[in-house]
């Protein structure tokens, strides 16, 4: 890829900065195109004390061409994004970082002009109540944060039978949340 040393410093950046951003950026492993972003849901919205994870498509002209996002973490939306800064309003000065600050902030504050899930707009407008409560309940069962450290999740899986090097190699690919 022509631009993997604007991807591999964009990547130091923000796990260097995540103790203060709550956003980390990891490469899969294999497809340098194809990265997972993670988010915490805002302080005082529906989403908050959520573990948001978002899957990004870097195209070949990147940073030229935007990137595609969308949620991995089931959200109660449609999981696409609808963000003026991954379409129309992209620059090459934007950083990964800075466009998923952007989706944190569309959690924050939705998008209500034009909406990729015109169901959950209507919600949101018409019936605000149910729409922070079902907001709430899939943070709760779909993002929660675990409580317990890898460690104490290691030592309850391999407790369960399963090999300490699967255990190991899988909470690794996940990031640590078996949830």
């Amino acid at each position: 890829m022509k631009h993997l040393a604007r991807i591999l410093k964009e990547l130091e950046e923000c796990n260097t900065e995540q103790d203060s951003s709550g956003i980390t950026l990891s490469l899969k492993p294999d497809n340098l195109t194809r990265l997972i972003g993670s988010i915490a849901g805002p302080l005082g919205t529906p989403y908050e004390g959520g573990y948001f994870q978002i899957h990004i498509a870097l195209p070949g002209a990147y940073p030229y061409e935007p990137p595609r996002m969308t949620f991995i973490t089931k959200i109660c939306q449609s999981g696409a994004m609808c963000l003026d800064i991954l379409k129309d309003q992209w620059s090459p000065a934007v950083r990964l970082k800075t466009a998923l600050l952007s989706v944190q902030a569309l959690l924050s504050a939705p998008e209500l002009c034009d909406p990729q899930d015109a169901l959950v707009a209507r919600q949101y407008i018409c019936e605000y109540q149910t729409f922070i409560d079902t907001a709430r309940s899939w943070t709760e069962n779909f993002a929660r944060v675990s409580s317990l450290g890898v460690e104490e999740k290691m030592k309850r899986l391999i407790e369960m039978g399963f090999a300490d090097d699967l255990v190991r190699s899988s909470l690794a690919a996940i990031g640590g949340d078996e949830g």
